[in-house]
């Protein structure tokens, strides 16, 4: 199927949850990149938030099958991999899904 082409001046939407999708299938690989002191334990990766001053691991979990990730001390959480990565890296939702897309070589558009 082939799309008609882009009228100038058309705004592009990111298809963040097709990235958020798309980046469960190399969770393992993007979490020990973006959370290298992590380890996983059955279908958690169990880090240290880098986020805040965190001592040890255990309270910052992500889920490696859903995406669903949590702080258990502050409360802070999120439902998928890009919300994780605005939360790492202080950005907004289309930013770190346009980030992904471009790390997985997929496009950041529908």
């Amino acid at each position: 199927m082939s799309r008609a082409p882009r009228r100038p001046g058309e705004r592009r939407t990111v298809a963040i949850a097709r990235i958020a999708e798309h980046a469960l299938g190399s969770a393992p690989a993007i979490l020990a990149r973006w959370l290298p002191d992590g380890r996983r334990q059955g279908a958690e990766w169990v880090a240290r938030n880098p986020t805040r001053s965190d001592a040890r691991p255990g309270s910052f979990k992500v889920n490696t099958v859903t995406g669903r990730w949590a702080d258990f001390s502050t409360g802070e959480r999120g439902g998928d991999l890009v919300s994780l990565a605005a939360y790492l890296f202080k950005t907004n939702q289309v930013e770190a899904a346009s980030g992904i897309a471009e790390m997985l070589g997929v496009s950041a558009y529908d």
